[in-house]
């Protein structure tokens, strides 16, 4: 079996490795495309064949594995400067030292500056590996240093076996939808088998259809309950994140900054999901009204889709699509204030959609 089997698809970046263990290592690498595709364990298992082991690599046990990620919202250069000091000391076990980097498009400017030194003149034992959901933020004489390695969104068909895998029992139109709602990210899938997932989007879609059914919707109390489920989660990976290091040695401050990033890294995330499967929902009662169903997200919820979907309706959806766009957008590459955001958009769908209700 290939050392990188267990991860689906990403075809080019395990090409890309299978070629750099066979003829031997670069000095530096950067993975980089969207969360949840598998950049993380792909490195996990680069790093266990660099070093070959792998039971202490998947641990973070081994010797001459170093392994950095942001505290807080950044990586800092004092992160930076810790590695450094590691990065010239000579292997303690294995024939190379391997560095894996993640969240690598957080290093502040300083940070990135620090770490350019010896990326550009690296011991000849060292392998660091760049993990980064953007390229944007890193610098170019960063990213000219490293073999880029990209990495995509799944297919459906991946997703779905996935899904299937973890959740037998549901039918093809629950696995279905999941595969289309999880928008190619395995881990975004994972989270939407949780119970708690599963009552966020049903007030979620309920919120989705008020805004064109219910006479008397208030856009602020739809965003007060889409902002509870932002809240949840959050909530939620806090409480993960507690457990995990509830075993490390952590100062009260390094343990209160890695909870407030797990935190906020996940409201983020779900705010983006929200906006997501908002835009598909109004998708959808587009793709219907024009007779495209196999084309459809939400396949188990078709009977409400088809109750909802009309031509007198057609181009409101279109318009409500755009401006959830233009929403997701701003809140991808802005710092904004997501209840500010959410009642403005919900503002803008009611005025969009509003002239729909009375034919409901």
């Amino acid at each position: 079996m290939s050392a990188f089997e267990s991860v689906p698809e990403q075809l080019e970046a395990k090409r890309l490795l299978a070629a750099a263990l066979a003829e031997g290592p670069v000095h530096a690498y950067l993975f980089h495309g969207p969360a949840g595709v598998g950049k993380r364990e792909l490195a996990r298992r680069f790093a266990a064949e660099l070093l070959g082991e792998h039971a202490r690599v998947e641990r973070g046990s081994h010797p001459d594995l170093y392994i950095l990620e942001p505290l807080g919202d950044q990586i800092r250069i004092d992160d930076v400067r810790a590695l450094r000091r590691d990065l010239h000391m000579r292997p303690f076990e294995a024939d190379r030292r391997v560095y894996l980097v993640h969240a690598a498009d957080t290093m502040n400017e300083d940070a990135a500056d620090a770490l350019l030194k010896d990326l550009e003149e690296p011991p000849p034992y060292a392998v660091i590996v760049l993990v980064a959901e953007d390229l944007g933020p890193l610098p170019e004489t960063i990213r000219s240093r490293c073999q880029l390695v990209p990495f995509r969104r799944l297919s459906e068909t991946a997703v779905r076996a996935a899904v299937r895998e973890r959740a037998p029992d549901l039918t093809e139109e629950q696995v279905t939808t999941l595969a289309r709602v999880a928008g190619g990210r395995l881990d975004r899938a994972a989270r939407l088998l949780d119970p708690s997932a599963v009552r966020r989007r049903e007030g979620l879609l309920a919120v989705a259809r008020a805004v064109y059914l219910d006479p008397e919707f208030e856009p602020a109390d739809g965003a007060e309950a889409l902002l509870a489920g932002i809240s949840e989660r959050g909530a939620e990976a806090k409480e993960a994140a507690e457990a995990q290091i509830a075993g490390l040695e952590l100062t009260g401050r390094e343990a209160d900054q890695r909870l407030r990033r797990a935190q906020r890294g996940a409201e983020r995330d779900e705010l983006l999901a929200v906006l997501e499967e908002l835009e598909w929902w109004y998708r959808d009662l587009v793709v219907l009204a024009v007779g495209a169903e196999t084309a459809v997200v939400h396949v188990d919820r078709l009977a409400e889709l088809h109750a909802d979907a009309m031509r007198e309706r057609l181009h409101a959806a279109e318009r409500a699509c755009e401006l959830i766009r233009a929403t997701w957008r701003q809140a991808e590459e802005l710092q904004l204030s997501t209840p500010l955001a959410l009642e403005a958009l919900l503002v803008r769908l009611r005025a969009e959609l509003a002239g729909t209700v009375a034919r409901v």
